[in-house]
């Protein structure tokens, strides 16, 4: 008895300093005005995300992933069952901007056996990356699904190696992010090595561009291909900063800045100042690499896409590809006026860049790269019949990974332990077994955009055309994705060539015989 009233003592002392404190400070009203009791606003707040996430949110109501999206790429990551039951509880009759798909009864495409049973899907890109300059570095890409950019310091060490190794396993690329090529970028997989504003990677000491020590980078690690970053969906026209907490001796030397101090991504290039430097700078990497040489932009003012194009019809220099990524990508903290308001959406700002190229006959000497939630297998197709070639993927990886969408990817407190600096919060993160789960996630979406590759007719995604796919423009009308956004008949296609090319490489590799399984049982 004597312990229990001693500790109960103690409690109403606790409550009385909490109390004492709340009625005289003067930061919080509320605190004042309901000492101790007000706490409980604050905690609420706090975890809401997380009580709306689990307790609350119906299956398509959470962003900015919905409980169903997240639940197909875990499932998928897992290898565990990704079907649906009872049909879709999407309101497709009022929901006005909603895709489908068009199927045919009948088409050219034979059903492949092996998206069916599980196996990993090979499914290259229909063009050749490089080939339209001649580029001595010049390849297709093994997968139309590839790892976008995300760099080591954003995500831990740990997150990094997992998706490189995963990257490795499913024979995928993927790009650095504008944070240079770390230890963790070494595990296996081919790398895209992006070149951001501050040069992070390839700077000299005082910050400025540094060629050699490119050409050195690269020379010593398996880079394919160059991307020069413009400007992303996330954050567009905005530089970025790296807390000085967050530099360690680590991030400081794959950055090549100093350690513990803040590091700052300023928000233009140095090494340009406008589109023509920019393509002699295109065509300096090229020429001095070898390799590939790209740009990555959201899509804001089209003044840049009708100069570069014009540019690039009249005198041969030119992008290989371009990476264009939508206002509703997120793997990097802005302010919230970035995040909702600045830069086009991908699918209207894809459509609009690929017409410049289109307009003037080169859509088919680029390879055109698409990125902002293009992970989940229906985004992907729209964008495949507007023109893609490949698509990258960054915060449905990061799923595939771990990441729970705590939203807490500016704070360093991921849970865990993927966007986040936090030694003890990393250390949970195995990268040998998540490895296998990206990969797992990778193939799971190429095999399903083969197969509805082949529900549309055809041998692969890249075929697809604007004519496969309608928008609903409200509850009894719908229009093709083609007369949505003004396509010309046959743009969003690879050449003749390389359509006859990509179908003799999948029928080639089609495995013959066999027999898919039924799926999974039905319930009612």
């Amino acid at each position: 008895m004597k312990r229990a009233a001693r500790a109960a003592a103690t409690g109403l002392t606790a409550l009385a300093a909490v109390a004492a404190r709340d009625l005289l400070q003067r930061e919080h009203t509320l605190l004042r005005n309901f000492p101790v009791l007000g706490h409980a606003r604050y905690l609420l707040e706090e975890i809401g995300p997380e009580l709306r996430q689990y307790l609350v949110a119906g299956n398509n109501e959470e962003r900015p992933f919905t409980r169903d999206q997240r639940r197909w790429v875990y499932a998928s990551a897992k290898k565990a069952n990704n079907y649906f039951g009872f049909g879709t509880d999407n309101d497709l009759e009022y929901t006005a901007g909603y895709p489908v798909i068009n199927h045919r009864t009948f088409g050219r495409a034979v059903p492949t056996t092996n998206v069916h049973t599980g196996h990993d899907v090979d499914l290259p890109a229909a063009k050749v990356l490089g080939a339209a300059r001649g580029r001595r570095q010049a390849f297709r890409p093994a997968s139309v699904v590839n790892i976008s950019a995300m760099s080591f310091g954003s995500l831990s060490g740990a997150a990094v190696e997992a998706l490189n190794r995963g990257a490795a396993l499913a024979g995928c690329m993927h790009n650095t992010g504008e944070g240079g090529l770390s230890r963790h970028h070494r595990h296996g997989a081919d790398l895209t090595f992006q070149i951001g504003t501050a040069y992070f990677g390839c700077r000299d000491e005082h910050g400025r561009f540094d060629l050699q020590r490119l050409k050195d980078l690269v020379a010593g690690a398996p880079v394919r291909a160059l991307e020069i970053k413009l400007s992303q969906g996330a954050k567009p026209g905005l530089g970025g900063v790296l807390p000085a907490a967050k530099v360690s001796a680590e991030i400081a030397e794959t950055r090549g800045v100093p350690e513990g101090v803040d590091c700052i991504s300023p928000s233009r290039h140095a090494e340009f100042s406008d589109v023509d430097s920019l393509l002699d700078w295109v065509e300096l990497l090229a020429e001095e690499t070898g390799l590939p040489v790209g740009i990555k932009s959201a899509v804001g003012d089209m003044g840049f896409w009708r100069e570069l194009t014009d540019r690039m019809s009249r005198d041969g220099r030119g992008v290989d590809f371009v990476t264009v990524d939508g206002g509703e990508g997120g793997t990097g903290a802005a302010p919230l006026i970035f995040t909702d308001s600045v830069s086009l959406p991908f699918q209207l700002g894809f459509a609009r860049v690929y017409s410049e190229f289109a307009r003037k006959g080169l859509q088919e000497q680029v390879v055109f790269v698409g990125a902002g939630k293009l992970g989940l297998p229906d985004n992907a197709i729209v964008a495949f019949a507007l023109g893609c070639d490949m698509v990258n993927v960054a915060r449905e990886a990061m799923l595939s990974i771990g990441c729970i969408q705590a939203q807490k990817c500016h704070t360093d407190t991921c849970p865990t332990g993927v966007a986040t600096q936090n030694a003890w919060l990393a250390h949970g993160l195995d990268p040998a077994l998540k490895s296998v789960r990206a990969a797992n996630y990778i193939t799971t979406l190429r095999r399903d955009l083969l197969k509805v590759a082949e529900a549309c007719g055809v041998e692969h995604p890249g075929l697809i055309d604007s004519s496969s796919v309608e928008i609903l423009t409200g509850r009894t009308a719908s229009r093709p994705l083609h007369e949505v956004y003004e396509y010309v008949p046959g743009w969003g296609l690879p050449s003749a060539a390389d359509r006859e090319e990509i179908v003799r490489i999948m029928t080639a590799e089609a495995p013959q015989g066999g027999s898919a399984p039924p799926s999974p049982d039905a319930v009612g």
